[in-house]
């Protein structure tokens, strides 16, 4: 696990780099963290999208209450895993941003 309970985060790269090497991220949802996380949580894990683990604000309690949950994945070697492998497969290159605004200056440029 990588604890990265910011407060502002335009970016982030050290959760990116977290994913990239199957350390599940802990972090708040502000800014880049909140784009490049996806809680892990039923339906998250159903559809294959939990990547780490996200609290709502950078305060003590919900740190707590993330590492609590992220253990309890932990001891699931087979969630665990899946999350580890959930995250290194995530594609957070600039290829998909590139293409959305792509799309977007020519529909733009269209009308």
């Amino acid at each position: 696990m990588f604890i990265m309970p910011s407060r502002f985060e335009p970016c982030g790269l050290n959760q990116m780099y977290g994913l990239r090497y199957g350390t599940p991220p802990i972090v708040t949802r502000t800014g880049g963290l909140a784009d490049s996380i996806q809680d892990s949580n039923s339906a998250s894990m159903k559809n294959n999208t939990a990547t780490g683990f996200v609290m709502n604000q950078a305060e003590p309690q919900q740190l707590l209450n993330a590492v609590e949950r992220a253990l309890v994945y932990y001891h699931d070697p087979r969630a665990w895993r899946k999350i580890q492998r959930n995250g290194m497969r995530r594609d957070l290159s600039w290829n998909h941003s590139a293409q959305a605004y792509l799309q977007l200056y020519q529909s733009l440029a269209a009308s």
